[in-house]
């Protein structure tokens, strides 16, 4: 299912095979948390900016409309219109950081709708179950997010019972990949290492949850208030117990530098909703920094966002309109922004996946790091 195509040092150029198509890696997953991308984003633009994968919640889909009600209507492929891979988040980030009054037990955790307060429980076959009937193309198991920091003791023992989460994790994807009304019988399952910045905990869960053959290893519970220098290490610390022939996934990572800085460390797969939660308050990333679109400066800046840029909003619109929308509180101005950076994203990846293939990687990591981190000067 994953194929390194080639590397450069610790980077990764892949393709990761599912049944609803090829993933080229390094990739930027697309966070559509309720089957929508915030801004008026449809999946057809979606794949107008390139996006390859698109990322939902499972906690948010069993609230609204219903996982079940999502089967009833053939899934989540034709319910949002969109045929590339989707990947299901298992709800448990959200459990532990919107649910008010929560409960902890072996069995999985007893909570409050953050909507209507209405009592729910969740466990690793809960879990499974909803995300296939969302029938997405990528699970994500059952963990505890664990709050950072935390004490060590305490850390350990989330840690034992997220790798006895998981394995019922995996033992329920079989069981219900196996049943025949299940829509998608190819679901596929990713296993989350946890440990919060313990590296002896971090290390001993990858190589635990390594020996279970999953489908692919996510990397949880950082970009949560540590230092970016905590989060490298830890990624230094893990992958090296990481099966080489499985995708990697970092989790709610992040920023352009970030992506760059752990694609030098060996991963392959990315979220964040910074890419869009920014755009709709006009925070802008461009090649040669960020921009906010909301500024005096550009009033009658008469060029696009970024000249070498090939997304709607560049192509057709110039800072100046696109900073009025924002004052005038026009959708169009979040729509537009949305669009970019999103586009912004997918090239950044596609870039990052050819510099890996002509072996300039590491000149190119020198080139972006620290431009695109910081502002635009111009």
């Amino acid at each position: 299912m994953f194929k390194i195509l080639h590397t450069e040092g610790k980077a990764r150029r892949g393709e990761f095979r599912t049944v609803h198509g090829v993933v080229q890696t390094p990739v930027f997953q697309n966070v559509g948390t309720i089957a929508a991308i915030k801004g008026a984003v449809s999946t057809i633009d979606l794949k107008d900016v390139g996006c390859q994968v698109e990322l939902s919640n499972t906690y948010h889909l069993h609230l609204r409309p219903g996982d079940k009600i999502i089967k009833q209507l053939g899934g989540l492929h034709k319910f949002m219109n969109w045929d590339r891979p989707i990947l299901t988040d298992s709800g448990g980030f959200q459990v532990f950081s919107l649910a008010g009054l929560r409960k902890i037990t072996e069995e999985g955790v007893n909570f409050n709708s953050h909507i209507d307060g209405r009592k729910i429980f969740m466990g690793p076959e809960e879990s499974m179950q909803i995300q296939s009937n969302l029938a997405s193309t990528i699970a994500m198991a059952f963990d505890e997010c664990i709050e950072n920091p935390a004490p060590y003791d305490y850390v350990r023992k989330s840690v034992d019972r997220t790798y006895r989460w998981l394995v019922r994790c995996k033992n329920e994807m079989r069981r219900l990949n196996s049943l025949d009304d299940t829509i998608n019988k190819q679901q596929m399952l990713f296993g989350i290492n946890q440990g919060g910045t313990y590296d002896d905990i971090r290390a001993e869960h990858m190589k635990q949850i390594a020996e279970l053959d999953l489908d692919g290893y996510a990397i949880g519970g950082l970009a949560v208030g540590e230092s970016h220098e905590e989060m490298y290490h830890i990624l230094d610390v893990v992958l090296p117990h990481a099966p080489v022939n499985k995708p990697r996934y970092l989790m709610g990572v992040g920023t352009p530098a970030n992506i760059i800085e752990s694609v030098a460390r060996g991963v392959d797969f990315f979220d964040c909703v910074i890419a869009s939660r920014n755009a709709r308050h006009g925070f802008i990333f461009t090649r040669n920094g960020t921009m906010n679109m909301k500024n005096q400066k550009y009033e009658l800046d008469t060029r696009p966002i970024d000249e070498k840029c090939g997304c709607e909003a560049c192509r057709h619109y110039t800072r100046a309109y696109i900073r009025h929308l924002f004052k005038a509180n026009e959708m169009l101005a979040m729509r537009l922004s949305v669009l970019h950076n999103l586009y912004f994203y997918n090239e950044l990846m596609e870039r990052i996946r050819k510099a890996i293939e002509e072996d300039r990687f590491e000149q190119f990591r020198r080139d972006n790091v620290e431009k695109l981190a910081n502002r635009v000067v111009d």
